[in-house]
């Protein structure tokens, strides 16, 4: 299934998945869009009907015009959001919580549930965020992350700092909340931590999946740092030239904690094993995997499956990888990199995001900037199943499906 949706410029996350039905299923999804500046930037919760597997949407695959508006896709709560939105990240135990980075220094916390439906007309007022995170000395414009085990915010900027925020004491009343916050609320959050060690700008964040204290971050000097709030604000390890140009990317594995992958602009992607790191400017990850050629933007591993994870680049394509089969050839072609097993090439510019859908993993989203500079597609896709199924499965199926093959002589 792929879904298009044509805007001027969009960054975009799954949220929660609502009612099931025999076809399909309803889930949320956020949008920010930014605008040319005629009418105000927006934060958009929109739902969107995902077709189930091997189930064909015929009456919308004949219909389907890339250049117009997705019938799956429908806007379901708008907030007019202050500046840009340039990066959306939910909490992972209440969705309804998400964070959203801007042109500015602070992060900015949402109830999406609770905050009025909004119209994007010219001369409107932005709307009020529940929460305002102040601690960056400099704009921070993308790395952004939210911790899956405690109510922690971590955010990098181009004040060259990694800043740590606990909401904790601040979800119930979030939660509770019938409206957004009066102009006389008190809602800013000063940072837990500060912490100072890259030299340039830094380019994106990532907590450990099983610590809210332990974090990662990377940037434009070529480094990799891990962090541990526990003992202060210094470097644990910082590994320089971790690639041999500067990181735009770093995820953290949540199926095996010691796995961490960076995407650079030497269009490569690296795992690391944070149990042979070294401090001491020591390139040292246990795999290269080359395949874009051009600069890697974006790195997620799958939340299913340990070994595989995805890249996007400014070469108009999405990679899917999977470490396991490095050293096995197998059937696989010999100009095709070691560990690729499906290229999405759907784009027609730069991917410049994408995002695993945690409820149907192999189900994808993904956005591309237009060559011309000028707006973004969104679609929604999925892997072909007997493309990661056993194989002994896959060719049991193949099997059972001949007596249902025909073949014409001529």
């Amino acid at each position: 299934m792929m879904v298009d949706k044509l805007v001027e410029e969009v960054l975009y996350r799954w949220g929660r998945q609502l009612e099931e039905s025999t076809y399909k299923y309803p889930q949320h999804f956020y949008l920010g869009e930014q605008t040319d500046g005629s009418v105000p930037n927006t934060l958009l919760i929109a739902k969107c009907d995902v077709v189930k597997r091997r189930v064909a949407a015929a009456e919308h695959i004949a219909k389907f015009d890339e250049n117009a508006r997705s019938p799956f896709v429908k806007i379901w709560k708008t907030i007019l959001h202050p500046g840009e939105v340039n990066r959306i990240r939910e909490l992972p135990e209440n969705n309804k919580i998400v964070a959203t980075h801007t042109d500015s220094p602070n992060v900015l916390i949402w109830n999406v549930e609770t905050q009025y439906r909004r119209e994007p007309v010219k001369g409107a007022k932005a709307s009020r965020p529940d929460l305002v995170l102040i601690g960056h000395q400099d704009n921070a414009d993308f790395a952004l992350a939210m911790s899956q085990t405690e109510h922690f915010v971590l955010s990098g900027g181009k004040d060259k700092l990694v800043v740590l925020w606990s909401i904790h004491d601040h979800i119930s009343s979030l939660a509770l909340n019938c409206g957004p916050m009066r102009s006389t609320d008190n809602r800013t959050v000063r940072a837990r931590g500060i912490f100072q060690g890259h030299r340039e700008t830094v380019e994106d964040v990532q907590f450990c999946p099983s610590s809210a204290q332990e974090f990662c971050s990377v940037g434009d000097d070529c480094c990799l740092i891990l962090w541990d709030a526990r003992t202060g604000s210094a470097p644990v390890v910082k590994v320089e030239k971790a690639h041999e140009a500067d990181l735009h990317c770093v995820d953290w594995n949540a199926n095996d904690a010691n796995l961490i992958l960076t995407g650079s602009a030497d269009n490569s992607i690296c795992i690391y094993d944070r149990r042979k790191l070294s401090s001491g400017g020591v390139r040292s990850p246990v795999q290269i995997f080359q395949g874009h050629s051009d600069a890697v933007l974006c790195v997620q591993w799958c939340p299913s499956k340990t070994s595989v994870f995805a890249s996007g680049a400014e070469d108009g394509n999405l990679n899917i990888w999977d470490y396991e089969k490095v050293g096995n050839a197998g059937t696989r072609p010999s100009n095709c990199p070691p560990g690729l097993f499906f290229q999405h090439a759907g784009h027609r510019g730069r991917v410049v995001e994408f995002h695993w859908n945690a409820s149907d993993p192999w189900t994808m989203m993904s956005l591309s900037g237009e060559k011309t500079g000028r707006g973004g597609t969104l679609q929604i896709w999925r892997v072909m199943d007997m493309l990661y199924r056993p194989e002994e499965d896959v060719l049991a199926e193949l099997n059972e499906l001949k007596s249902h093959v025909r073949i014409c002589s001529s």
